[in-house]
């Protein structure tokens, strides 16, 4: 580690530490009269389980380069959000830890847009996994049965290569588009989530079942299409046609999908 990544990493130690509330012990007045707030580092040692020698060269810049055991016990002890540990990460020259699994539940303001667009435009929220966790009335009305739950649940993947509703929906060329696509991001969720039983079950699944999941990933493509012109065959409103655009939520792994109406 060079020294301007020491100081920067000691830097942010001694600022999270005076940020932090002393624990009150039994017995002892809340009113503690303490020369510079938060904890001493005798106190955030503990909580760590770390020596207090050693995390006192770390705040000095002195110390070698931290383990990754150390680091993920020092956000623990912070009480870092997933960004601030992956900066903890960065600043002593480490690759911030992969997330295990996307958020199982969706923030309250995102529930609350999906909501506040009911009558505005369709929006669905999925997560990494392409899981469709949530979608408005508008979505509802506009895609109806194909997010019914299958053998995968509401999997986008599963969806794109096995529901007949899906592409009579969006027609040949729309639903050409979305295998494409989803095969390059059930690539990319592969590698954030390599441990993950079921993502690899669905691609198992897909590679002996579907030819034309097999065509698509024999591309090698992986990555997101934030943006996209799509056309619906809808059942009663005749032909429709969106501007689709999707927004990230990395602390979640949460994506909103916005579908605005185009005008004729």
């Amino acid at each position: 580690m060079v020294g301007d990544e020491q100081s920067g990493l000691g830097e942010y130690l001694r600022h999270h530490r005076s940020e932090m509330t002393p624990r009150v012990r039994p017995g002892a007045s809340p009113l503690s009269h303490r020369r510079v707030p938060g904890l001493r580092r005798q106190e955030l040692a503990d909580v760590a389980g770390i020596s207090v020698e050693y995390y006192t060269r770390l705040e000095q810049g002195r110390a070698s380069r931290p383990s990754r055991e150390i680091l993920t016990a020092l956000a623990r002890a912070f009480q870092l959000s997933n960004a601030e540990r992956d900066h903890l990460f960065r600043l002593a020259d480490e690759r911030p830890p992969q997330p295990r699994a996307p958020a199982a539940e969706i923030r309250p303001g995102l529930q609350q847009l999906l909501d506040g667009l009911d009558d505005t435009m369709p929006v669905t929220i999925h997560d990494g996994r392409l899981d469709m966790l949530a979608f408005n009335v508008a979505a509802a009305n506009l895609f109806g049965p194909v997010f019914d739950d299958g053998p995968y649940g509401r999997n986008i993947v599963y969806q794109a290569f096995t529901s007949a509703g899906l592409r009579e929906l969006l027609g040949n060329e729309g639903a050409e588009q979305l295998s494409r696509v989803s095969a390059a991001e059930l690539r990319k969720a592969l590698s954030l989530y390599p441990e993950d039983e079921r993502l690899g079950s669905l691609f198992r699944e897909l590679s002996t079942s579907s030819p034309e999941f097999s065509r698509h990933w024999d591309r090698g493509e992986i990555g997101t299409w934030r943006s996209a012109m799509k056309r619906v065959n809808h059942p009663t409103r005749g032909r429709l046609a969106f501007d689709s655009e999707m927004l990230h939520d990395p602390e979640t792994d949460h994506w909103v999908m916005l579908f605005t109406p185009r005008r004729a």
